[in-house]
């Protein structure tokens, strides 16, 4: 009871500045121009990810994995997985947000991948949005884990014209680093801002 009392008392006696200072931070950072028109909102539930991971349904565990290790031992942050996305949204609708609200689209190839039609799907709906879009220009990665991995000849022929990540090889740590650039991210970030922000523009009309 006592330490109620002490909690209490130490919210009491906290200063104006000190709550002012709290609650400032919880607003997400606004940009805005010359004419303080606000430009974009970054808000935590509007992120623009450096890289988003399409996996079979087989294939949670794994990406989730390869994720952890991105994020952890290269420090490629944020990055999210298919499964992770925001559910309740159509299924193509889903796909088409994790595309373009990352940086990086990378396809896990595993056996299951041949075994899903829809895992098929993903990597021409990728590789098309790469070839419409100039900036998505060399953002899809195959990825090829070493637990499970589908060998080469049975990538499917779409995925074998682009240089796989293969885990465990001795030039995969170097190649991770070359193509995970924080200045390729921070380019398309503020494309995808500029994006969004006409979309939002248009809807408003």
């Amino acid at each position: 009871m006592a330490e109620e009392n002490t909690g209490a008392k130490e919210m009491k006696g906290e200063s104006g500045s000190d709550v002012i200072s709290k609650t400032l931070e919880e607003v997400p950072e606004v940009t805005v121009n010359s004419t303080n028109e606000i430009l974009w909102c970054d808000d935590d539930n509007d992120m623009f990810y450096k890289f988003v991971i399409l996996h079979s349904e087989s294939d949670i565990e794994e990406a989730i994995r390869i994720q952890l290790m991105l994020q952890n031992q290269f420090h490629i942050v944020p990055g999210i997985i298919l499964a992770e996305m925001p559910c309740g949204r159509h299924r193509l609708q889903t796909l088409e947000d994790a595309v373009n609200g990352s940086a990086w689209t990378i396809i896990l190839l595993t056996e299951n991948l041949l075994k899903e039609t829809w895992c098929e799907y993903q990597s021409y709906t990728c590789l098309m949005n790469s070839i419409n879009k100039q900036h998505k220009y060399n953002s899809v990665i195959p990825l090829r884990p070493a637990n499970n991995g589908l060998s080469r000849a049975k990538t499917p022929f779409v995925l074998q014209a682009i240089n796989a990540l293969e885990e465990g090889a001795p030039a995969f740590a170097q190649q991770v680093e070359n193509i995970f650039r924080e200045t390729v991210y921070e380019k398309q970030k503020e494309l995808w801002k500029k994006e969004r922000w006409n979309q939002m523009s248009w809807s408003g009309n």
